[in-house]
């Protein structure tokens, strides 16, 4: 499913315009995203939690040339499915 079968079938479940449906994701994204970018964990029970994890710098291997690199330590945007979402799909 993209974004926009995505925001068709929300317009649809809601009783909305597809653009108001489409103004309702784009403004739930940003708000996820704002909270992650804060450092914030975002939960919606039933359903799951965004959190921002850490990824530890490591030393890699540059494919072409086989030599090693340094990767840097980098904060990455995580999801853990809620029980909600895993039996639903089980």
């Amino acid at each position: 499913m993209n974004k926009q079968e995505l925001v068709a079938s929300i317009a649809e479940k809601a009783g909305m315009t597809k653009a108001d449906a489409s103004r309702a994701l784009d403004a739930t994204v940003a708000a996820v995203t704002e909270a992650l970018r804060q450092n914030e964990t975002v939960t919606l029970v039933g359903f799951g939690s965004f959190y921002v994890g850490e990824r530890a710098a490591r030393t890699g291997r540059n494919p072409r040339t086989g030599k090693d690199i340094e990767i840097d330590a980098a904060k990455v945007p995580k999801f853990r499915a809620g029980k909600g979402l895993k039996n639903s799909v089980n």
